[in-house]
């Protein structure tokens, strides 16, 4: 029912504020909500511009009427025009709302896998991988449904309805060939998240570098480096070339640190002192660790290779730097006849003559 009157402006106004109103309302009684209930929280943080702008624009379509402007054609076909407008401003503002609604949903479901950590974190962080893809997939077909409406909400175009109908198939080949790398890695993120290759947060080395996942989209991958740089990848490269994944079966991660030394190293005491200087440190989860001679190397030097657990990869970093460094001041200050020398065979050792000789 439409305004046929230039003095029902006020109604117009009225109308508006009055649906403001009581969006605001319901905001209020959200956020009260909020605080135990985790949807009425995102709701609030997701859709209070969204509901603002759904409520005026709805307002506005529903009191405007053709007569608004005045009884002339022109200013009829004014009103015609911005009453057309209204409507397709209409239908963008709850595409909008829509999607944040749905956001806001999903979001609850998020926040409780997050949580989640010990043995269930790879299940979740699985889940939440599947999710978000399938989020921005709802996303896109929603957004591509509203665009169709907008599109046939004009009578041009509902009349070449059958003619486009038609020539859909050609279309569709000829967009098809163009949108073929774009359509490839949509396909090669779904398969990424529905086949657990790819979770986010997991550890991996791409291009030899060291990261995690950051975000994982329908197209493109954001690897967050060690050094804070952002590796952007498109999906298909995942599906088309290797790499690692640390935590492809769990977070637990183990920290390798090699010690080159002398013959004379006491191996049994420095394995004892890395057990003690283990136990004492927070980084290690109690549950595995060794030294071992893993090689003499052919400049005569002695191989020891530590190896220690750590609960995920930046604890495994750190705790295989603070074992480095362990194992370094206890060489150099309890047996520094084990630090790494290199010896010159001579004409006169090989008759034995001492090396001293020289320097008296």
């Amino acid at each position: 029912m439409g305004v046929q009157s230039p003095a029902d402006w006020p109604i117009l106004v009225i109308s508006v504020i009055g649906s403001i109103l009581l969006v605001e309302l319901g905001r209020r009684v959200l956020n009260r909500v909020g605080r135990k209930w985790a949807l009425a929280r995102h709701l609030v943080e997701h859709c209070t511009w969204p509901a603002f702008t759904v409520a005026t624009v709805v307002a506005a379509n529903l009191v405007f009427g053709q007569g608004m402007f005045g009884d002339s054609p022109t200013e009829r076909g004014l009103a015609g025009s911005v009453e057309r407008v209204l409507g397709l401003v209409t239908i963008a503002t709850v595409t909008w709302l829509i999607i944040q609604a749905t956001y806001a949903m999903t979001d609850v479901v998020l926040d409780r896998l997050v949580l989640i950590e010990g043995e269930r974190n790879r299940r979740a962080r699985r889940i939440m991988t599947q999710i978000a893809l399938v989020r921005r997939i709802a996303a896109a077909v929603i957004i591509v449904i509203a665009l169709g409406a907008m599109l046939f909400s004009f009578p041009q175009v509902r009349a070449l309805g059958a003619g486009l109908l038609a020539s859909a198939g050609i279309a569709g080949a000829v967009v098809g060939i163009a949108a073929q790398p774009t359509i490839g890695n949509v396909l090669a993120g779904l398969q990424l998240a529905f086949s657990d290759a790819l979770r986010l947060d997991d550890v991996v080395v791409v291009e030899d570098e060291w990261g995690r996942i950051e975000e994982l989209t329908l197209t493109y991958v954001v690897v967050r480096l060690w050094d804070e740089r952002r590796l952007v990848l498109p999906v298909s490269y995942f599906t088309q070339n290797p790499f690692e994944n640390w935590t492809r079966h769990g977070s637990r991660v183990l920290a390798v640190v090699f010690l080159r030394v002398d013959w004379s190293v006491p191996v049994p005491k420095v394995r004892d002192a890395l057990y003690e200087f283990l136990q004492g440190n927070p980084l290690w989860d109690q549950k595995d660790w060794t030294l071992q001679v893993t090689d003499v190397l052919p400049n005569g030097l002695v191989e020891l290779r530590a190896l220690m657990s750590a609960a995920d990869s930046p604890s495994s970093w750190d705790l295989k730097c603070d074992v480095r460094e362990f194992l370094v001041n206890y060489v150099r200050d309890n047996y520094p006849d084990a630090l790494p020398r290199f010896r010159v065979e001579t004409p006169e050792t090989r008759v034995g003559v001492s090396w001293t000789r020289d320097r008296e």
